[in-house]
């Protein structure tokens, strides 16, 4: 026969009333069964470990989180640093707790692991690199014409340096040294100039920006991710304007460019600064608002082929 937990209860309970000596002749189990049941009976009654968690209380999720993310964000803090952090922060914490969620999830100890990713690094490096190349565009009458292109890599800005149907190495020289001269862009701030090896990037190109205080990197042979960038904003400048507009001659193309990279540089939102435009992000974000209340007016531009929407003043 199987006792059931309330059979065992009642009959350690009625062991009180029951001398010893006649346990045998009342129940049919043998006197140590029935103590051991009457000291979980009493275990049971007086004991206290399920009424609290056993040991500490365990970590926030919102802080493992932010161990996390500080820790992807700073390649070389290790836990002490962290934990420093946290700290600083009023977050008391000890540091073996640190060590071990960043061990649960797989991280290594700062020395360990590896320097910033490509996008931490060239992220940092922004600003102070711009990006060079020619775009090829066939006219109407299928002559072809070249356009050289500089994107800043930081605030995205773009800049058309000329026009030509003959992009010689003495023409792109010039070029650069017209728009040295001309440009509003802070020079100052710049370090590197990317190029690819093109025959019309000669060494006098290279000297011209040389004299500006930037140092010339060549993209390898055959290598366009290179100069992901700069090959970017062509396609885009293909996809959004070349590819739905028939160009006349070097006048057209210089006139129709210009007027896109105009609104690429004050109105086009871009991804890579936070869907703002470069003169938005140097600005700052707009002060959000309530579309219910206004009225947004669409600007056209270049004949209706790109539009531009402003909240009505």
């Amino acid at each position: 026969m199987r006792y059931e937990p309330a059979d065992r209860l009642w009959m350690a309970a009625l062991s009180h009333l029951i001398p010893r000596r006649q346990w045998g002749k009342v129940f049919p189990i043998t006197p140590a069964t029935l103590l051991a049941w009457h000291r979980k009976l009493m275990a049971n009654k007086w004991g206290y470990s399920k009424r609290c968690s056993p040991g500490r209380p365990p970590t926030a999720a919102v802080v493992k989180a932010l161990i996390l993310r500080m820790a992807a964000e700073n390649p070389r803090w290790g836990h002490r640093r962290i934990h420093g952090e946290l700290t600083r922060l009023g977050h008391k914490i000890s540091t073996s707790t640190v060590w071990n969620i960043l061990n649960q999830a797989g991280i290594d100890p700062a020395p360990r692991r590896g320097g910033p990713t490509w996008k931490q690094f060239l992220t940092a490096q922004a600003e102070h690199i711009v990006a060079i190349d020619f775009l090829h565009v066939d006219t109407v009458n299928l002559k072809r014409l070249y356009a050289l292109i500089m994107l800043e890599h930081g605030s995205r800005r773009a800049h058309l340096l000329g026009v030509t149907a003959n992009p010689t190495g003495p023409w792109t020289a010039q070029t650069a040294r017209n728009f040295l001269m001309n440009t509003d862009t802070d020079m100052t701030k710049l370090k590197f100039l990317i190029r690819d090896r093109g025959g019309q990037f000669t060494d006098a190109f290279d000297a011209v920006f040389a004299d500006a205080g930037l140092r010339v990197i060549k993209s390898p042979p055959q290598a366009p991710k290179a100069n992901a960038h700069c090959e970017r904003i062509i396609g885009t400048l293909r996809r959004e304007l070349l590819d739905s507009t028939l160009i006349l001659n070097e006048h057209h193309l210089r006139r129709t460019l210009t007027r896109y990279l105009a609104h690429y540089n004050t109105a086009r939102p871009h991804r890579g600064i936070a869907q703002s435009s470069p003169t938005q992000a140097e600005t700052g974000p707009p002060t959000p608002i309530d579309l219910a209340n206004h009225r947004v007016r669409r600007r056209a531009i270049l004949g209706g082929l790109i539009h531009e929407y402003r909240i009505a003043s």
